[in-house]
């Protein structure tokens, strides 16, 4: 009895780590079944349009029935603005991201994503949203680590140096590797490569933009919901546009539909709440610090199953990405806590000012 108690304290206390690394591999999968699907001919602009369709009708019972006394009335214009922010931040992102992932690899795509707080810092500072200090450690580290991150995730997709010797199977197993199915090309690689980092880009805006638009829509689920109807229906237009093939709209009980409906269910809706929970327990640091783990998981996976072969540059870009991560958390950390030490120093020296009135 007293053995399942420690162990049910053990879990009590150990809730957001164990939510974080679930997060990392939800991440992780998402890469590796969105890059599955599309090698085995699904269209990308289709896979979009399914994902999003499968997080909105998840999404939409939840956001109706647990925020309908926490949700303001949408005017038009913040209609208007959630519409916009959807289409730059959501539908062509997710597009990009899909039409690149078919050029690369699911361990480039996991390991990209490592940029997007340091492009938001970027962007937030460029709009004013996020402030710069070059005269305190904690600026010079959000600097520093912003353009470590960039070289790394440049690295990474144009430097690719000898493969690893302990997985040097590249040219047994690529007839039967979807991960470098399509990859073997130097020009398809650099495309895929760029539309990646842009991707990525807009993704880094729409985590900008949310900032202003949640102050004047605080019901989270049902922007969310939103924002997922939005980008379905946008990337359907685009998908009908590109793709005329009926056939191509098909899911059957493969891959295709495990890939969308993960990528709709587990990815926007159940990490969604571990997030908001773990950032809430914890901090949005505390959440971030783990984002790396997505692209050790992914690489580990993509080797074994796949059989992808690494090289040393990938492994140098992944280590200047993971290193220049860790310098923006660690600045942005250190500034936050300046910032409540500052607000206590003030806090304090009111109390005395108002306690010498006071006597007086």
């Amino acid at each position: 009895m007293k053995s399942l108690i420690y162990y049910s304290n053990v879990i009590e206390g150990n809730k957001p780590y164990i939510s974080v690394l679930f997060i990392q591999f939800v991440y992780a999968g998402m890469a590796l079944f969105s890059k599955a699907a599309i090698s085995k001919g699904m269209n990308p602009f289709v896979f979009v349009v399914y994902r999003q369709a499968f997080a909105s009708v998840a999404l939409a019972p939840f956001a109706f029935f647990l925020e309908s006394k926490k949700a303001p009335p949408l005017s038009n214009g913040l209609l208007c603005k959630i519409f916009f922010v959807s289409f730059f931040g959501l539908a062509m992102s997710m597009n990009l991201y899909y039409v690149a992932i078919n050029n690369t690899t699911a361990t480039f795509a996991a390991a990209t994503t490592n940029i997007i707080p340091a492009g938001s810092f970027i962007m937030a500072a460029r709009l004013r949203i996020e402030s710069i200090s070059i005269w305190h450690v904690h600026g010079i580290a959000k600097l520093l680590g912003s353009a470590i991150t960039v070289s790394g995730a440049l690295v990474f997709a144009f430097v690719k140096g000898p493969p690893l010797k302990f997985m040097r199977w590249y040219q047994d197993t690529s007839n039967h590797n979807p991960s470098m199915k399509n990859c073997c090309s130097t020009q398809e690689w650099i495309k895929g490569s760029l539309l990646m980092i842009s991707a990525n880009i807009l993704w880094s805006l729409w985590f900008v933009l949310q900032g202003p638009i949640v102050k004047q829509y605080p019901a989270k689920l049902r922007l969310t919901a939103l924002q997922c109807f939005f980008c379905c229906i946008q990337s359907a237009f685009w998908a009908i546009a590109v793709e005329r093939n009926p056939s191509a709209w098909k899911l059957g009980w493969d891959v295709h539909l495990l890939a969308v409906a993960y990528c709709g269910i587990v990815v926007n809706g159940i990490s969604y709440w571990l997030q908001v929970w773990t950032i809430e327990k914890k901090g949005p640091v505390f959440a971030s610090m783990f984002t790396p783990l997505a692209l050790v998981i992914t690489a580990i996976l993509s080797a074994f199953l796949w059989k992808e072969t690494l090289h040393w540059g990938s492994v140098g870009g992944a280590i200047l990405l993971v290193g220049g991560l860790y310098g923006v958390l660690w600045g942005k950390n250190k500034e936050e806590a300046k910032s409540v030490t500052n607000e206590q120093v003030a806090e304090t020296n009111e109390e005395i000012t108002l306690e010498c009135i006071t006597h007086q």
